[in-house]
């Protein structure tokens, strides 16, 4: 059963389907993408750990991190400091994002994942109109084991990579017969929103030779992605201690030097 964090998380998108909804009444759903995107399995795949920076304004549980940096200028210090891929924020109530805020990170050339609570197709096809590589799937937001696999399946087929977050080893086998190909491990808990590193020391284990795995929560020093990456893990989404650090390029350079 969801808590009453993440009902309040999904509720506060039903507002933006219901638009969805009329858009595609109205016949007014914006095109397709129908470009090259950045091959964001590719990217994780590359020898060595790859940093997936985030994009992260505020969050339920720290409040506002960084409201000083624009899109703009996160995007370009990003590419900068040798981020492997982009992580953006898009829901706007608890965490400050936009949708308008993934065009300055694809204009890097970066693959860049739209992060938000998706559980609807409407969510997946508004996703494709942009030009992100791919979009976040919360096994635990949808719940639904045919559901899951519908919206995995729909998200490749519109030309978009569904990673799919876990938290327990239910979950992640929901997301393996889901056909996911990149699973995201959170190791904060999102019904209680603690971290707990342990997530991903146990799950990793089961880690498949064909999927791409990333880390992510709870991640603040190099000596931590050096055992993770040992562990197996291929990448690391890291966001608040990179828009939290004073320096969030020196902290971003320093993480993947």
């Amino acid at each position: 059963m969801k808590n009453q964090m993440l009902n309040k998380f999904m509720a506060a998108k039903e507002t933006e389907i219901k638009f969805l909804e009329k858009l595609k009444i109205r016949n007014g759903l914006p095109d397709i993408f129908k470009g090259e995107r950045p091959d964001l399995i590719k990217e994780l795949k590359k020898s060595g750990p790859v940093i997936i920076a985030e994009y992260k304004k505020a969050s339920p549980s720290r409040g506002v991190i960084n409201s000083k940096i624009s899109a703009r200028d996160a995007a370009a210090m990003f590419f900068q400091n040798q981020a492997g891929a982009v992580s953006v924020l898009t829901e706007e109530k608890y965490f400050q994002g936009s949708l308008d805020y993934i065009d300055p990170f694809v204009r890097t050339g970066l693959p860049v994942l739209r992060k938000d609570f998706i559980f609807h197709p409407l969510q997946i096809r508004q996703t494709a109109a942009t030009r992100a590589s791919a979009l976040l799937l919360i096994v635990r937001v949808i719940q639904s084991p045919l559901e899951l696999k519908a919206l995995t399946e729909l998200s490749l087929e519109l030309g978009l990579e569904p990673v799919v977050e876990v938290f327990n080893r239910k979950e992640l086998d929901l997301a393996v017969e889901a056909g996911a190909r990149v699973i995201l491990v959170n190791n904060r808990d999102l019904d209680r929103l603690e971290v707990d590193l342990n997530v991903s020391r146990n799950l990793v284990q089961d880690k498949s030779p064909d999927q791409a795995w990333i880390c992510a929560s709870g991640l603040e020093h190099k000596d931590q992605i050096a055992e993770f990456a040992g562990l197996g893990f291929d990448a690391f989404l890291i966001g608040t201690s990179i828009m939290a650090a004073d320096d969030p390029g020196a902290k971003l350079r320093d993480l993947t030097s």
